[in-house]
C-alpha cells in the first residue's frame, strides 16, 4: 500500500511510534524514524530493515532542528512522500491547583513539533505528487473530563491546525488526523491495572488507519479527523 514512498514517523522511538512505524516498512514504505530520546531501542533497526533512518535527539520544538532531520531524511532517501506526526505528550492536571507551565509545555510538545515537523518536510511533500500528513489528535479532546484542560486544549489545536492545513494546500497534499482514545500500551497498563485493556485500542489498528491515509487510495479524503475508539 505504501510501496516506494518515504515516510518519517516522528516519536518513532515510543509504543505507538515503533508499531506505526514497524507496520509501514511491511506496507513496502522506506522510513525514517525520528525521536527526542538519543537512542533507539534495541531491535527497532531490524525491525524496519536495513536501509531504514534511525535519527535520535531531535527536538522537534526548534525549527532548526525539525529542517535538520527533514534534510537527513532527503539526503538519504532523495524524497519525503508521508509524515507521521505522532511525537507529543500527556499530562492530567486540574486546572484549581495546576500550573500554567503544564499548558505551554503541552502545547509545545502537541501543536509546535507537529507545525514544525509538516513546515520542515513541506517542500518534499508538494514536489512528492502525493504529499501525506497524518496526524495524532485525541478522541478526549472532544468532550475533556476532568484533568483533561491542558491536553484536550492542546490536541484541539492539533485537530484546528489538521484542518487549516488541509484547506490551505487542498488539491496538493492531503492532510488528516486519526483520534485515539485510550491506546494499550505497557505506560497506559501500568498506570491502570484495573481497567479492562480488550475495550482499548491497539497501536496496530492505529497503524492500519494511518497508513491507509497515507496511501494512493486514499487521495480524496483530506481535512478529516478519525475517531478510533476500540471498545470505549
Amino acid at each position: 500500500m505504501l510501496q516506494g514512498k518515504v515516510v518519517i514517523v516522528t516519536g518513532g522511538f515510543g509504543a505507538l511510534g515503533r508499531v506505526v512505524a514497524a507496520e509501514a516498512a511491511k506496507a513496502g514504505a522506506k522510513v525514517a524514524v525520528l525521536d527526542f530520546a538519543p537512542n533507539a531501542p534495541d531491535g527497532l533497526q531490524a525491525s524496519l530493515g536495513a536501509d531504514s533512518l534511525l535519527v535520535g535527539g531531535v527536538d522537534l520544538s526548534k525549527e532548526a532542528s525539525a529542517k535538520d532531520a527533514a534534510d537527513k531524511v532527503k539526503a538519504k532517501f532523495g524524497r519525503i512522500d508521508a509524515v507521521f506526526n505522532i511525537a507529543g505528550g500527556f499530562s492530567w492536571e486540574t486546572v484549581e491547583g495546576g500550573s500554567l507551565a503544564t499548558w505551554d509545555k503541552l502545547y509545545t510538545l502537541n501543536v509546535v513539533t507537529t507545525r514544525n515537523m509538516i513546515v520542515a518536510a513541506l517542500p518534499s511533500l508538494l514536489a512528492s505528487g502525493a504529499g501525506r500528513v497524518v496526524n495524532v489528535g485525541a478522541n478526549g479532546a472532544m468532550k475533556a473530563a476532568t484533568g483533561m484542560g491542558a491536553y484536550a486544549a492542546s490536541k484541539s489545536g492539533v485537530h484546528k491546525l489538521t484542518e487549516s492545513l488541509a484547506e490551505e494546500f487542498k488539491g496538493k497534499i492531503t492532510v488528516n488526523a486519526v483520534l485515539p482514545s485510550m491506546i494499550d500500551t505497557p505506560v497506559n497498563r501500568a498506570d491502570m491495572p484495573d481497567a479492562d485493556f480488550t475495550k482499548w485500542v491497539q497501536p496496530a489498528q492505529i497503524a492500519s488507519l494511518m497508513i491507509y491515509l497515507a496511501s494512493n487510495e486514499a487521495g480524496a479524503v483530506t481535512g478529516a479527523l478519525i475517531p478510533i475508539v476500540g471498545g470505549l
